[in-house]
């Protein structure tokens, strides 16, 4: 069954919506005329409840259905990233330094289809929740709007979310039942010596060397610290000391990131980066400062929600893989499927531009399918037929 005939019939409504919110990114918790905008749509469509300020600027709503059943809540991200928009389009960004250049325009054009499509037909039992998210990009706002209580207060008892995919055809749906996308990490380690003037090193103590062995040393906990068959990343992304040719400088700054599957292996490389650190520092006589800073937990798909939704989309698209490899970018649905079984699946645009690059647009003919997956996914769970 291909993507619902009452949504394809509004797809150009949906286009709009999202060509609206592309012109008008908003950065992490600080997405108010995006939740404006949704609450606009939602009141159009007649949603029985809407909640707004959750996680500051999310947004919230239930759908009822034809008596009662299931709780089902459906995730869309609405914030964008601090980048310039090179893509040229008609509806590019009107604000310097801001873009959707991860598709959060289109995952809240999509729920919005879906909302319009559900308060419509009524055609399930129970109810929808419909969480409109900010800040994944930036603090955790998936984490907040959980501590903030949305799961308990509304019901929820499975909860589900799309993400757009640039490297999957138009209509592919891609997921995998266990972990799918990765734990992720920071790191700052600064390094202090005595700095001085390059000709006279001997009165200095220069931090630069130390910082250098560092980042060298960092290496091994991978390739000789982490089992071969766990997956683990340590990337050192950056260096920054010194100021002129002649300066030795009074420290170093170096930074960066690990993903991780493995509770035990995020435990190593937690250790082992601060234990490298410090013993470098030992040797050449420097002090050290070790900063690490635990962010997303891994992002893992529940295995009879996985079912489902894998189901679902195999009657919206004819192009559906089931055991898609896990991925070592982060995800802060992750906090949802802490809390409450689900699934998290990507949704292929065609083949473009990456995510987070200057030029990524979403596809506007992807949103039907992602709509269709949402309503089917309501309608099957919940009880209702065609």
């Amino acid at each position: 069954m291909p993507v619902l005939n009452r949504i394809a019939g509004f797809a150009e409504e949906m286009a709009g919506w999202r060509r609206h919110l592309h012109r008008h990114p908003e950065l992490s918790l600080d997405c108010h005329l995006t939740a404006a905008f949704v609450v606009e749509r939602l009141a159009e469509f007649g949603v029985d409840v809407i909640e707004t300020g959750i996680a500051t600027s999310g947004v919230v709503a239930v759908i009822e259905g034809r008596g009662p059943g299931p709780v089902t809540g459906l995730r869309a991200d609405m914030d964008a990233l601090p980048m310039d928009e090179a893509t040229g389009a008609e509806w590019a960004s009107t604000t310097p330094g801001r873009m959707h250049a991860c598709g959060h325009d289109g995952h809240t054009a999509m729920l919005l289809g879906a909302a319009k499509y559900l308060a419509e037909t009524r055609n399930f039992a129970g109810k929808v929740v419909l969480i409109f998210q900010p800040a994944e990009e930036t603090i955790g706002g998936g984490r907040i709007m959980v501590e903030e209580g949305i799961m308990e207060r509304f019901g929820i008892d499975e909860v589900y979310a799309l993400h757009t995919d640039p490297f999957g055809d138009l209509g592919e749906f891609r997921t995998c039942p266990g972990p799918i996308m990765a734990a992720v990490d920071d790191f700052e380690i600064t390094v202090t010596g005595k700095g001085g003037h390059a000709a006279y090193p001997h009165e200095c103590l220069d931090p630069l060397p130390c910082a250098l062995a560092i980042g060298q040393a960092m290496q091994t906990v991978v390739s000789r610290n982490a089992d071969p068959l766990a997956s683990l990343v340590v990337s050192l992304t950056q260096v920054h000391g010194g100021t002129a040719f002649n300066i030795i400088p009074e420290s170093v700054r170096l930074a960066g990131t690990v993903r991780s599957f493995d509770p035990k292996v995020r435990d190593m490389a937690e250790r082992r980066i601060a234990e490298i650190a410090r013993g470098q520092a030992a040797s050449y006589g420097v002090t050290v400062a070790v900063e690490y800073r635990r962010n997303y937990p891994p992002t893992v798909n529940h295995a009879d929600q996985t079912a489902r939704a894998v189901a679902v989309a195999r009657e919206v698209s004819p192009a559906v893989i089931d055991d898609l490899p896990p991925e070592m970018g982060a995800e802060d649905f992750s906090y949802m499927l802490n809390v409450r079984p689900g699934a998290f699946l990507f949704l292929g645009q065609g083949k473009g531009p990456s995510v987070h690059h200057p030029e990524f647009d979403f596809n506007d003919a992807a949103a039907p399918y992602g709509a269709s997956f949402f309503a089917r996914l309501i309608e099957t769970r919940h009880g209702g037929g065609r």
